[in-house]
């Protein structure tokens, strides 16, 4: 019997990731399953990023929450890493094995005697946008940002509060767990290396006028639709429109929006068609009777999926256009909304109707302030160009997809451990 056991140097600096995502809670449980210490900063109340909010992974088809669900188990039975949510980097200086890092948390009006009972929401006058839905709803000022949230209690937002001029979730809480007068506080930690994974965002519809997004709420874009093809999301999974809560008969998605444009986004997201093409199957699963149309210049397919692509080439409910939407109006009911464009294959201008419309709008990097790194012409970072210490990860870099991102912080990690003074050994 082998008696070996892999032991770990006691003496390391923690490695610092900011960004909860996928890419950063992926290089968290692979840092600290080495036998690392890890800081992981997260921006937002809960972990999970862009990803919590997808309805369905391309091309399995399969729920984000399954992943996401076994990577915050690995981070609640690992006491090597330190959780800060709400929190923002404000500073950094130092060197690589020896850097100190200023966080500034948002004031913690619900403490971790929460039990999730939701009492607190119940008596909550105030409300609030919904960012989780990306504005499509509304919640209390105290809310649950979802049911798989980690950590896994009630969020106060400080900014709508009434604070103690209200109190009604002081009287109805029996765990002592809000404490409304709670205010904002600094930790100056220590770390070794650290790794970006600040993430990405969509580009901003409201700059694509021709589109005509903000005229008709049933024009939305991906990421809003992939919240309504969601069960936990503003229709409990039921592709409806926003204006009247009707079942579409004929929706229409628009590639590029934006996009492969000198005006916008010069570049191509990569993902844009992937994640339409899921949509579109997943609408005309749920209604049997409706007619999607995927207006498109190129079709991109990430990875090995074009099988994927073929059976949605043959649906018979699915229609592929190769086109440039010149422009998109509404009419003056708000019920129809027109696309104009040249059908590329047979030359002619063309129109057509439909009930809503999802513009494919692409990906653009998160800023990293307040640490000053070197970027490409379109804002990503040029990992290459890194201060000595840093590294990065994901969408930061580039458009990619979850699974690109996985593998790519995995590999990061093994460099940040490296910085950090890790070292293993086996006796």
């Amino acid at each position: 019997m082998d008696n070996k056991q892999d032991t770990y140097s006691i003496h390391q600096t923690p490695v610092l990731i900011i960004g909860g995502g996928i890419a950063g809670l992926t290089a968290a449980v692979e840092a600290a399953e080495t036998g690392h210490s890890v800081i992981l900063v997260e921006k937002l109340p809960y972990l999970g990023g862009r990803v919590a909010r997808l309805n369905r992974y391309f091309p399995k088809m399969c729920p984000p929450y399954c992943g996401l669900e076994i990577n915050f188990r690995r981070i609640r039975t690992n006491q090597r890493i330190r959780i800060f949510t709400s929190t923002r980097v404000t500073g950094i200086s130092g060197e690589p094995g020896n850097f100190s890092v200023t966080l500034l948390t948002e004031p913690q009006f619900v403490n971790n005697r929460c039990t999730a009972c939701g009492e607190c929401s119940k008596v909550c006058p105030v409300e609030r946008s919904d960012e989780f839905n990306y504005g499509m709803t509304t919640s209390p000022a105290a809310y649950l940002p979802h049911e798989l949230a980690y950590p896994f209690r009630y969020v106060i937002d400080h900014q709508k509060c009434k604070g103690i001029s209200c109190g009604l979730c002081l009287e109805v809480c029996d765990y002592q767990a809000i404490n409304l007068t709670a205010a904002e506080t600094k930790n100056v930690v220590k770390a070794g290396s650290i790794i970006l994974a600040t993430g990405w965002k969509p580009y901003d519809p409201l700059n694509l006028q021709d589109l005509s997004y903000g005229k008709s709420q049933d024009i939305i874009t991906n990421v809003m639709m992939e919240r309504l093809g969601a069960p936990n999301g503003p229709t409990q999974g039921r592709i409806l429109r926003i204006t009247d809560k009707k079942v579409p008969e004929k929706i229409a998605f628009i590639q590029c929006a934006g996009s492969r444009d000198e005006n916008h986004l010069p570049y191509c997201s990569g993902v844009c068609c992937s994640a339409s093409l899921k949509q579109a199957l997943h609408y005309v699963e749920q209604n049997q009777e409706g007619q999607a149309t995927i207006y498109y210049i190129d079709l991109r397919v990430t990875g090995r999926n074009e099988d994927f692509l073929s059976n949605i080439i043959q649906h018979p409910r699915i229609h592929l256009i190769r086109s440039k939407v010149a422009s998109v109006n509404v009419s003056t009911d708000n019920q129809i909304i027109y696309l104009d464009y040249e059908d590329i294959l047979s030359g002619y201008k063309q129109r057509s109707a439909f009930e809503m419309v999802i513009l494919a709008t692409g990906i653009i990097p998160e800023n990293t302030e307040p640490i000053s790194i070197i970027t490409d012409n379109h804002g990503f970072v040029k990992s290459d160009a890194l201060p000595e210490g840093y590294y990065s990860a994901g969408c930061l870099n580039k458009p990619v997809d979850v699974a690109s991102t996985i593998k790519e912080s995995t590999g990061i990690t093994l460099k940040a451990l490296r910085t950090a003074g890790f070292k293993a050994r086996t006796t």
